[in-house]
C-alpha cells in the first residue's frame, strides 16, 4: 500500500513520527504488535487508508495497480491523471486540524460519501457555513467530530443542522 501511494519508508514513517527503520520493521513483520487493531489503524492512516482496505489487499480480494516496471515501483503521477468527476476542493485556513492538515493544504472531498472513523470530512451546515473536521462517529441525532479548535477538541453536532457530510479523499500538499 505504501508503494502504491508513492511513499518511501521514510516518508510514511515521518507521518507517524517514526523512523524509516521502524516502518521497515513493521513491513517485514519483525516488529511485534503488527496485528493489533490500534497499530493497524495507525499505520494505515499514515497511508490514507483503513485496516479494512489492508485486509482486502492481503486476502487477495483487492489488488494493487499493476506495474510494468520490474523494480515494482509504479511510475504513475497524480498530476497527469486528472481528478474524478464530482470531487470538490477546500483549502485549510487555520491550524485546527494540525498536524493532520496544515494551513494552506487543499483537501479533496467527495460529496455525500460518508466518512469512516478517523477520516477527514467536510460538513455543510444549514446556516451556509462549512466545517472541516475529523469524523469520529454518528447516530441519527448527532455527529461526533474533532478539530473544532485543535485535534484534541471534540465537538458534537446536531444532525438536524447538517445539510451534507462528505469524506475527504485526498490531501494536496504543495
Amino acid at each position: 500500500m505504501r508503494r502504491e501511494r508513492g511513499l518511501s519508508q521514510a516518508e510514511a514513517g515521518a507521518r507517524l513520527n517514526m523512523t524509516s527503520q521502524g516502518w521497515g520493521l513493521y513491513e517485514s513483520g519483525r516488529r511485534p504488535g503488527l496485528f493489533r487493531p490500534d497499530v493497524q489503524r495507525r499505520l494505515t492512516s499514515a497511508l490514507d487508508a483503513s485496516p479494512d482496505a489492508l485486509a482486502l489487499l492481503v486476502s487477495g480480494k483487492a489488488e494493487p495497480p499493476e506495474t510494468s516496471d520490474p523494480t515494482g515501483v509504479q511510475g504513475r503521477g497524480r498530476t497527469f491523471e486528472g481528478r474524478p468527476a464530482g470531487l470538490k476542493r477546500i483549502k485549510v485556513r487555520n491550524e485546527n486540524l494540525s498536524p493532520w492538515a496544515e494551513p494552506g493544504v487543499q483537501l479533496e472531498y467527495e460529496p455525500d460519501l460518508w466518512p469512516r472513523q478517523g477520516q477527514g470530512c467536510v460538513i455543510e451546515m444549514t446556516d451556509g457555513s462549512t466545517r472541516v473536521r475529523l469524523f469520529e462517529r454518528a447516530s441519527d441525532q448527532e455527529m461526533h467530530v474533532r478539530g473544532a479548535g485543535g485535534l484534541d477538541k471534540a465537538e458534537t453536532i446536531d444532525r438536524r443542522l447538517v445539510v451534507r457530510t462528505s469524506a475527504i479523499v485526498a490531501r494536496l500538499e504543495r
